[in-house]
């Protein structure tokens, strides 16, 4: 599908969703409201053993039936300090709160996302999501500009910047778990995202109030087109749901834990072996709630194909090659729709 408006300008007029939230307004407008198929319901917990996932014994065979099950699991113990979490949420949610004119002056465009936005996809007429975010680039350091991080709060680029240092020796040390879980070497797929030579970015969610929250979600069903995102989710408010069959199944976070999901780059690499999970977020009419996912991708310009150890004959390459560029590119114009786009990548049979 073609982009209905030039690479640098949204299709319409920027509304905050921030905005909407704080004019006490008890409806939300008729562009936030999804198909009743698409809208939250109330479902169970799905509360994860702790202690479990941090018995060193455990580790390996938790993580392979959980990518190859859940397509996510949640981590304690990382090795990421307590202090840091904290010190990183708090200062976004200094950042939404600041008057709407110092926001506005990171506000980004379609061409990169980079910056301050609210809406994702070109899309004209498109259902909107509940959320504000921030969207930023940390590797390559060709492309990591710390004038267009937010400078208020003073301390928000150093914090952000020591918290993006830690997660990539984290994400690091994660995908060697999962290539040593998938029978490859070690080092597998650290080499097939390009080595040293990746792609990290964040997006920091803002989730307001909504008057309405039966009637929309903060982020519609997707998988995250990339390769491995470490999700930190608000300490108090619940809201991220996934894809159990045909069923939403809500995530209690575990305190200061890190929750992965395996993206869709992992899922072709594995030739499906491991599964990357489609998930939405839910809003609330209560209390508002931020949460920061950090993207561990391949470098843009790699062409990325099943793994010739995990072709048989009994399970030729599912996917055809591409390389992330391109696949970013089409989700950019389409927007989230579940795992539609990965579905699309299949090689004919």
């Amino acid at each position: 599908m073609s982009c209905s408006c030039p690479q640098d300008q949204w299709p319409e007029p920027i509304v905050r969703v921030q905005s909407i939230s704080e004019s006490g307004s008890p409806v939300i407008p008729d562009r936030y409201i999804k198909p009743p198929s698409e809208r939250p319901s109330k479902l169970g917990l799905l509360i994860q053993d702790e202690e479990n996932l941090i018995l060193p014994d455990m580790i390996l065979n938790q993580i392979c039936m959980a990518c190859q099950n859940w397509g996510f699991f949640q981590i304690v113990n990382h090795g990421v300090s307590p202090d840091l979490l904290h010190q990183v949420r708090d200062v976004w949610r200094q950042f939404f709160h600041l008057p709407y004119d110092q926001k506005q002056i990171y506000a980004n465009s379609p061409k990169t996302y980079e910056g301050y936005g609210s809406r994702l996809g070109v899309e004209k007429g498109a259902i909107l999501d509940w959320n504000d975010y921030f969207y930023l680039h940390y590797l390559p350091q060709s492309l990591r500009d710390h004038k267009k991080w937010p400078a208020i709060p003073s301390s928000c680029r150093e914090v952000v910047d020591e918290y993006c240092y830690q997660l990539v020796k984290l994400s690091k040390n994660l995908l060697k778990i999962l290539s040593i879980t998938l029978g490859l070497g070690e080092g597998y797929l650290q080499n097939a995202f390009g080595g040293e030579e990746i792609g990290v970015c964040m997006r920091v969610n803002f989730y307001p109030k909504c008057p309405q929250p039966d009637l929309t979600l903060g982020l519609s069903s997707h998988s995250d087109p990339g390769g491995m995102t470490l999700l930190l989710p608000d300490d108090h408010v619940v809201g991220l749901q996934v894809r159990k069959d045909d069923n939403w199944v809500t995530v209690k976070p575990a305190p200061d834990a890190f929750i992965v999901n395996i993206g869709d780059q992992v899922q072709v690499l594995s030739n499906a072996i491991y599964k990357s999970v489609e998930h939405r977020v839910t809003v609330n009419s209560v209390e508002e709630r931020v949460s920061l996912a950090f993207f561990y991708n391949p470098r843009g310009d790699l062409i990325l194909e099943p793994a010739k150890e995990l072709i048989t004959l009994d399970r030729p390459a599912l996917y055809q090659p591409m390389t992330f560029n391109e696949y970013r590119r089409y989700i950019r114009t389409m927007g989230p729709r579940g795992k539609i786009h990965l579905e699309s990548l299949k090689s004919p049979r």
